[in-house]
Parts: C-alpha cells; sequence; structure tokens
C-alpha cells in the first residue's frame, strides 16, 4: 500500500483537503469516457489482486463489532465475505458499461439569430457520503462518482473503519498508477472520525450534496445539521400485501424472500397485511415458511386467532426491524391495505400479491411510494438490481431522484448562451425584436 488514505484533522486542514478532493473532481469532469472506465477497471483489478487484504481487515471490525455487542443488522451489513467482495467488484464493471452521463446536450435553440442557447449535463462537484457499517458502500459510491465525473468524501462508521481503509486504499494505490491524465487519486476522500463528520456537515461552500446511508436517528440528524442538500431516506418499512385473489404458491415465496432473503436491508419487508378471504388458508402456510428460517411473528388479534404467535402492539407497525420479525395484520379490502400502509409507509418500497389485475391497479396507483411492486419481492428494490451498476443510495424524496440513486442521481445541468452582442433591451419596448425560438 502506498500510504493511509485517510484524513485526520490532527495531520491536515480539513478544508483543505476537501479543496483538493473538488480541485481533482474539476479535472475529472473534463476526462473522456475511455479514461475514466481505464480508472474504474484497474480499480477492480486492485480489488480482486488484494481481496485477502480487505476481508482480513473485515473480519477485525465484525470481531470488535460482537464483542461491542453491536445490533445483529449492523454486523450483518458490516460483514464482507468472498461473494460479497465479488459483487462489489462486479458492481465497478459494471458502472464501466453504463452510458457516460456527462456532457449529453439536453436542449439546442436558437433564441433569435446568432443567440444559440444549449444544456449540459454536468457533474454535482463534490460529494459526501456518510454511512453506518456497509464497507461495500464505498466502491459503489466511488465508482459512481468517478464515473458521473464528482469528488467524493467517504465517511464510514468507526464499527468499519478497518474495512473502509483497506478498500480505499486499494482504490487510492489503484488511481496513484495510472499514467499521467488520468484520474486523480484526491477525487476518493476518507474521514475517519465523527469530527470530522460534523465538520463536513458546515462545508456548504465546498460540498454540493450529502447522502447519508443508515439507520432512521442516524439519517435524521445528518437531515437536521446541514444546510447542504441531503438525499437520502430516514426510514425503510415497507409491506407485502397479500391479496383475496392471490396465488399461494407465489405468496409464500415472495413473502419469505422478502422478509428473509437479507432481513438488515431497508427494502426487507416490516409489515405482512393479508386479506381476511385468503387467510386461514395462507397464513399457516407462510407461518411454517417463515418459522423455518427463524422468522419471529407477531400478529393482530385476528392473525392470532389462526396462529399461536406472540401479538404485535401498536408500535409494531411503524417499526423498521432490520432483523427476522415480521408482523402480520389482517384486512378487509385492499383500500384498507392502502390506508394502512399511507398511515405505516415510509414511501420506500411497497408490493402486493394478487391475480386480480383491477385490483393490482388500484394497489399500483394509490400508493405512494418510491417502488411499487406486483406479485414480486421488495428486495428488488435496488440499483444493481434495477441495472443502474450499483448505487450510491436510496431516496424517498417526492422530488427526483426517487428509489435507487444511480448515475442519474449524480448529475445536474448547465446552460449555456452564445450570442454575438445581444442584449435585452432589444428584445423590450415598442420596437421589440421577436425570439425565433428554434429547436435545432
Amino acid at each position: 500500500m502506498s500510504g493511509n488514505v485517510s484524513i485526520n484533522l490532527s495531520e491536515s486542514n480539513l478544508s483543505e483537503s476537501i479543496q483538493r478532493t473538488r480541485t481533482a473532481a474539476i479535472a475529472l469532469a473534463k476526462l473522456p469516457s475511455m479514461a475514466k472506465n481505464d480508472a474504474l477497471e484497474a480499480i477492480a483489478i486492485a480489488l480482486e489482486h488484494q481481496a485477502e487484504m480487505i476481508l482480513a481487515a473485515n473480519q477485525k471490525d465484525v470481531i470488535a463489532a460482537n464483542q461491542a455487542n453491536l445490533p445483529s443488522a449492523l454486523i450483518a451489513r458490516l460483514k464482507l465475505d468472498s461473494n460479497k467482495l465479488k459483487s462489489m467488484i462486479a458492481g465497478v464493471r459494471d458502472v464501466i458499461r453504463l452510458a457516460d452521463p456527462i456532457g449529453d446536450r439536453q436542449i439546442h435553440r436558437e433564441l433569435d439569430a446568432g443567440l444559440v442557447l444549449e444544456r449540459f449535463s454536468c457533474p454535482l462537484g463534490v460529494i459526501g457520503v456518510i454511512f453506518e457499517a456497509r464497507p461495500d458502500a464505498v466502491t459503489q459510491i466511488a465508482a459512481l462518482s468517478i464515473k458521473s465525473g464528482n469528488g467524493i468524501i467517504l465517511k464510514g462508521g468507526s464499527e468499519a473503519v478497518h474495512s473502509c481503509e483497506a478498500i480505499a486504499s486499494v482504490m487510492h494505490d489503484a488511481l496513484a498508477k495510472l499514467p499521467n491524465g488520468g484520474v486523480s487519486p484526491d477525487v476518493v476522500q476518507l474521514l475517519t472520525t465523527r469530527a470530522e463528520t460534523l465538520a463536513i456537515l458546515k462545508m456548504d461552500r465546498l460540498i454540493d450534496l450529502i447522502i447519508p446511508r443508515g439507520s432512521n436517528q442516524f439519517v435524521r440528524y445528518i437531515q437536521d445539521n446541514t444546510h447542504i442538500p441531503v438525499l437520502g431516506h430516514a426510514d425503510g418499512v415497507c409491506h407485502l400485501y397479500v391479496d383475496a385473489a392471490a396465488d399461494l404458491t407465489k405468496a409464500v415465496a415472495i413473502a419469505v424472500d422478502s422478509k428473509t432473503q437479507y432481513p438488515a436491508a431497508c427494502n426487507a419487508i416490516e409489515t405482512m397485511l393479508v386479506h381476511r378471504a385468503i387467510a386461514p388458508n395462507f397464513l399457516p402456510l407462510a407461518l411454517t415458511a417463515l418459522q423455518e428460517r427463524g422468522v419471529e411473528l407477531r400478529g393482530c388479534d385476528r392473525t392470532q386467532k389462526i396462529m399461536a404467535i406472540n401479538p404485535a402492539t401498536a408500535s409494531d407497525w411503524s417499526t423498521e426491524y432490520c432483523d427476522l420479525i415480521l408482523s402480520i395484520k389482517i384486512i378487509d379490502s385492499v383500500e384498507e391495505a392502502i390506508a394502512h400502509i399511507t398511515t405505516y409507509g415510509s414511501k420506500h418500497t411497497e408490493a402486493i400479491v394478487t391475480e386480480d389485475q383491477a385490483i393490482a391497479d388500484i394497489f399500483m396507483s394509490d400508493i405512494d411510494a418510491a417502488g411499487v411492486f406486483h406479485n414480486c419481492s421488495t428486495r428488488f428494490a435496488d440499483g444493481f438490481r434495477y441495472g443502474f451498476g450499483a448505487e450510491v443510495g436510496i431516496s424517498t424524496n417526492k422530488m427526483s431522484p426517487r428509489g435507487p440513486v444511480g448515475l442519474e442521481g449524480l448529475v445536474t445541468y448547465k446552460y449555456r448562451l452564445v450570442g454575438h452582442g445581444h442584449i435585452v433591451a432589444s428584445y423590450a419596448g415598442q420596437n421589440a425584436k421577436a425570439f425565433t425560438h428554434l429547436d435545432l
């Protein structure tokens, strides 16, 4: 390794280090696609060569997390294995295959003879990503940032410090070995202390966007303590509604996958709503399948009359467990399902299982969420699975970007207007000239 790429306030002035990233990002924005793709391939190769070192560093974090009795959901997000590392590397290479989002001319319009307006896509500038656990986020976010021409400031949680430092160091070395004219290592910076986190939240003149990834409390803290625009979501309370017209085999498989495939994920379901007409047949099948996978079930009064499970309390309907716990409620109609989700959902991802297309259409239309699914698992709500290559995070904002955020969420645009001495006064008053507004 050529050196530790993390920045510490006692070693360097933080604002100066962020400024270096901003300067590197300006140069990165001008590079052709081939140069950015070469940098990403160099990172992918370096990650493959250093897999053993990365996994060893991660093991230190996992051991420390277990000794500290950190929540099992956090440890699940923290832990890397060979398959997860291979997926990280595949994600980098998937970004290479994506179209370059920079320099796309979206508008080309003559306002008048010799006065031409253009609008081009361009990078945001410098993005700060603050996350808990999830060391795999380092490569996902860095790859998307490089491809979109942005500098990136990464701040992982203290529980993942060895993992993040190992991965960032590998990426830094790979970029440092590129020939002149390549991507500068300064485009990726890693911070390691809480003091640095607090400091960058105040750097609205240097950092253009903050993306927090972590718990509800963590994301809300970030949102409440910065003037920098924040992209993210605070909650992941997702639902599965099993309709009266559901196919039982499909419903059981989708429920099991949505809850157990990766229960720590924000797109795992926390509540299952079941139509009363299908509940007596469906719930015993679902109970067996879910309990075989270690799921603790909690049910409403009507559910407990069918199954011997623990009661669900009022707080369960609004709880993001991120664990093998599922609350179940029996309801009377799709309208009641929609009302429940509207009250307790987090606008993340909601799903329905039904063979009645009219019911599905009502659900898909009336549910207000970033993702609304029919007859499939909520776990599909993911940038990699959507073909985005990777994702920098999930946004439940009503304004775009929304849902899994890939390259398009890291790009903005600028207007360029070129004239030949044109002045606005010529287009005002009694003898005003007329605009042509001709699309070229």
